[in-house]
């Protein structure tokens, strides 16, 4: 999930009234100071960088992607994608790219066994093999050191998300992974396949309740609906044309044997990045449908209110992060004993202040984060729809009564268990971010 950074830009006007309109302006000058009628100042953030050729393309692809499918999402629905022509030749091309690693693997074990009395054949080979085994699809892993809780630490937890994931119309997940971010995200791991919710604390102990099994509901739909950006197939075929980028980049010294080796690796470098061009936009419309449908699976199981709320605080997570740097560079400002007290303090408060400071944003705020987020459209990330329109469709795909309750005994139950995971990574924040 994907977030604007702009929360907590703070002015240094002091007018009470637009200067281009004479309107009068917010009086809250921890925010930016902008007009609701003409827009003045509503984006005082930097510009974003002229995309190249390729990107503006790829921008204007998803822009046109993002509009057609916010308006079937708010026609007649949208319903699971079947294998149309572009997933087909996804796919096909998805193996086209795997059929190049084995071939390279082949190649190599044959140069190396049958090429065993020459000199340079079984060089070549090892190099081949080497070429393959980066190139192979990787089936993923747990962080190392990741705080991993399984069904036996939080069952509360896992049946609240086993409850979501029926609303869903999946099942849930074998583990999750609790760490500081103001994020959320699931995965699959390991040659099984197993499930995996990544859950950061500084977006879930912003959320209200109901938000919060919106939260779940979006995450898990993308288990129900599919992704065909991110399945096994094309997800890991995607990463191998990035690696032959890498490989095949051009040297940036002048020597002659640097132009030699660019002047050769030259058409197959436009030959790959060809190929990664088709392949990422035959699967772009596919990547924000999913995210619909995902938005779509939050309103059945938190409700349409909790899930276009929960857009709004995906605005301010960026925020989130910044405040908790914030507060980590407060507590290692003090030394000795009254700096161990204030570090003490500081993790012992940590996620109630940030769930405070996060709730106190203001409407005037997230009103003016809309409005950017209509205005930069796809500039940030052309995978996923823009917020405005996700908002506008879930709001439009309802009312949808909550499917799953959180009520105060579970909501007691599920912060005891993530107790330890909250203080242990309070800590991390104070103490390890302040140093």
């Amino acid at each position: 999930m994907h977030t604007s950074s702009d929360v907590q830009t703070r002015t240094a006007t002091t007018a009470r009234e637009c200067p281009e309109c004479s309107a009068p302006l917010p009086a809250d000058g921890q925010y930016v100071q902008w007009c609701a009628s003409c827009d003045w100042n509503v984006d005082p953030g930097a510009p974003d960088p002229e995309p190249g050729r390729i990107a503006a393309a790829r921008r204007r692809l998803a822009h046109r992607y993002g509009q057609e499918l916010a308006g079937e999402m708010e026609g007649a629905g949208l319903a699971r994608p079947g294998r149309d022509a572009a997933s087909v030749l996804a796919l096909t091309l998805s193996m086209f790219v795997h059929g190049l690693t084995v071939f390279l693997a082949v190649a190599g074990i044959l140069l190396v066994v049958l090429g065993w009395n020459s000199g340079a054949q079984p060089i070549i080979g090892a190099l081949l093999l080497a070429i393959a085994a980066v190139l192979r699809p990787r089936f993923g892993r747990l962080p190392k050191d990741a705080l991993v809780l399984h069904r036996a630490d939080a069952p509360k937890l896992f049946e609240l998300i086993d409850e979501v994931g029926v609303v869903a119309g999946t099942t849930g997940v074998d583990t999750v992974v609790v760490d500081a971010k103001a994020n959320a995200a699931v995965t699959t791991y390991g040659l099984r396949r197993r499930r995996v919710l990544f859950l950061g604390l500084a977006l879930w102990e912003m959320l209200t309740p109901q938000e919060r099994m919106a939260l779940l509901g979006h995450e898990l739909g993308h288990f129900a609906h599919g992704d065909l950006r991110h399945g096994m197939v094309t997800s890991s075929a995607l990463r191998s044309l990035h690696l032959w980028l890498y490989f095949l980049a051009p040297s940036e010294a002048e020597g002659m044997m640097d132009r030699f080796v660019n002047a050769i690796v030259f058409l197959p470098r436009c030959l790959v990045l060809g190929t990664l061009t088709v392949l990422d936009h035959l699967t772009l419309r596919a990547s924000q449908r999913a995210e619909y449908l995902a938005d779509a699976s939050a309103a059945r199981a938190g409700s349409t209110e909790a899930a276009v709320a929960l857009m709004d605080r995906l605005l301010v997570c960026d925020s989130a992060e910044s405040a908790l740097q914030r507060e980590s560079v407060a507590a290692g400002m003090r030394g000795g004993a009254a700096g161990r007290e204030a570090k003490e303090l500081a993790e012992q408060h940590l996620w109630e202040r940030l769930a405070e400071r996060m709730r106190a944003v203001p409407a005037h705020e997230y009103e003016r984060l809309r409005r950017v987020s209509a205005r930069r459209g796809h500039s940030v990330d052309d995978t996923h729809p823009p917020t405005h329109l996700r908002r506008r469709c879930a709001a439009a795909g309802g009312p949808h009564p909550a499917g799953v309750v959180w009520d105060d005994e579970r909501l007691a139950a599920v912060a005891d268990e993530l107790a330890p995971a909250r203080t242990q990574l309070a800590r991390m924040v104070i103490r390890d971010y302040a140093g």
